[in-house]
């Protein structure tokens, strides 16, 4: 079975799932919100032995208290969090997808809860401009924007997709590849992680704005998910949320 996110509800109650997706009506009425994530891209959101942890998870869950919700979690594999809200398990996704013209065409996206932007990560001497990728073995997670700017390089090079961020980092730390394109602040977190590689990481490659997501056309619950983060980012939870993970405040 691919799909985790029963076996990892981590004690909270089975929720019945409905045909279409929930109103910000039928949520608060239901008095849940069910979050979604991959729980793969520390220090983002990941797990903490059977605990989702990470900036992302807790902003989930200062969101939630925001609107005074109960948030439930739910885990599936990056590449089809946005796809999968059409079985409705989950109300929103919250797992570092980067807006993008082609995801706004399935998916609606709240306004960016944080900004950042594509490295390439390698052990020291491994290729970290785009030029000196050509010819080098790549790697990057299924399905993101890092997979999608390898894929694009006009130049032949080789590239391993990987399941998980989590799996082509550790694969850069054991010379699997010879680099990684990557998030920025992931890659800082390699860095310390796998100190023994001697990991380094390039410049921005590009920018991105990152931001939740609610199925097409939930436009209620997209307002209310604005309104708390611009709650969050105004009083000071934010900043202190961000500056706790990240020494910095990452806001776009």
């Amino acid at each position: 079975m691919t799909r985790l996110c029963f076996a990892l509800l981590v004690t909270l109650p089975l929720l019945v799932l409905n045909a279409q997706a929930r109103s910000l009506t039928e949520i608060r009425a239901s008095g849940v919100l069910r979050l979604a994530t991959s729980a793969d891209f520390e220090p983002f959101n990941f797990l903490k032995g059977n605990q989702f942890a990470g900036f992302e998870v807790d902003l989930g869950d200062l969101i939630g208290r925001q609107l005074g919700l109960k948030v439930v979690w739910f885990k599936d594999d990056f590449d089809s969090l946005l796809s999968d809200f059409s079985k409705n398990e989950y109300d929103a996704v919250i797992a570092s997808h980067a807006i993008t013209s082609t995801r706004a065409n399935i998916v609606d996206f709240a306004q960016p809860h944080y900004c950042t932007g594509g490295v390439a990560l390698a052990q020291v001497g491994g290729p970290l401009t785009s030029k000196a990728m050509a010819g080098r073995v790549l790697g990057a997670e299924s399905g993101s924007t890092y997979m999608g700017y390898i894929q694009k390089l006009p130049f032949d090079k080789q590239l391993k997709v990987f399941s998980s961020s989590q799996e082509a980092i550790q694969a850069v730390a054991t010379n699997q590849v010879s680099a990684v394109v990557t998030d920025k602040f992931a890659a800082l977190q390699a860095m310390q992680t796998y100190s023994k590689a001697k990991l380094v990481m390039g410049d921005l490659l590009w920018r991105e704005s990152i931001g939740m997501a609610v199925q097409k056309g939930n436009a209620g619950l997209r307002q209310a998910l604005n309104g708390a983060l611009g709650t969050l980012l105004k009083d000071g939870q934010y900043t202190k949320l961000s500056q706790r993970y990240f020494g910095q405040d990452v806001r776009c």
